[in-house]
């Protein structure tokens, strides 16, 4: 039996730092809602995957 392929990546490095930027603009249009903290959260693990 063959090994299944492996998976390419789905975003590249380069799109970690487009997509925490794109969060951190956004942070500031929910920063007064209940889902900001959520974002929050995101922003912070895009920047701990550089």
């Amino acid at each position: 039996m063959t090994e299944p392929a492996r998976s390419r990546a789905v975003f590249s490095t380069e799109d970690f730092s487009l997509l925490r930027t794109a969060v951190a603009e956004y942070l500031q249009k929910v920063k007064d809602t209940p889902d900001s903290v959520k974002f929050a959260n995101l922003y912070h693990r895009l920047g701990r995957l550089r």
